[in-house]
């Protein structure tokens, strides 16, 4: 948070836009606009204050429902003029019990949530939010979702055959049987990791302690 509260650009009507995102999968929860007043309760109490558009007052986000956002970082963009927030929630962000407020596909376009191959941008945060969301929403037709739906042993029987195919893999065929078997086992892993609730935050943080403590 090295800005200036001085720096930001508010609208005509004194708010600024917030992005808001978990720190854990980098999914993008909501969008709700800040003014100086909200902005400075969130600085104050290290949870998110917003100010509501159609109530004319400030509101701290979970006060009724519990669902609370703990504040990790906050930045601004290069004009000044929107903010992302990335916070540890509990609960779901949504007031409809979603984890995101971006749930919605447009209709009548091709891929639409809960239907064709699963998607995500190239990245493991990328996966593990689409994960995350098949984990809590569980769309029809989700391989994913069947994966979670058969339990914790299904997730490790998949995880066990993918090890070894990765590894006959790796000993005996091309690399691009290697690439794919190795991409297999990832996808699976990361289908236990939230399954068991754990995330890849966790996991670099655990490679982190290691690789810290071969330095000393």
């Amino acid at each position: 948070m090295n800005f200036k509260i001085e720096e930001l650009v508010f609208d005509e009507r004194g708010l600024i836009p917030a992005i808001v995102q978990d720190a854990a999968n980098h999914q993008v929860l909501m969008l709700a606009y800040m003014n100086l007043d909200s902005l400075r309760q969130t600085l104050k109490t290290g949870e998110t204050w917003f100010w509501s558009r159609s109530r004319k007052q400030l509101w701290h986000k979970g006060e009724t429902s519990g669902h609370t956002q703990r504040v990790v970082d906050m930045r601004i963009d290069c004009d000044g003029d929107a903010m992302l927030i990335t916070v540890e929630r509990q609960g779901p962000a949504c007031h409809t019990g979603k984890d995101s407020c971006f749930h919605n596909g447009l209709e009548g376009e091709r891929f639409q949530p809960g239907t064709g191959p699963e998607r995500f941008d190239g990245g493991l945060d990328d996966l593990c939010a689409l994960l995350a969301s098949r984990y809590h929403e569980r769309p029809k037709g989700s391989y994913t979702t069947q994966l979670f739906d058969e339990g914790l042993e299904k997730v490790l029987a998949k995880v066990e055959e993918e090890s070894h195919e990765t590894i006959v893999a790796g000993r005996n065929e091309t690399n691009q049987r290697l690439i794919e078997e190795t991409s297999d086992l990832l996808y699976h892993l990361l289908v236990l990791l939230v399954q068991r609730g754990v995330t890849l935050a966790e996991v670099r943080a655990e490679l982190a302690r290691r690789r810290n403590a071969k330095k000393k």
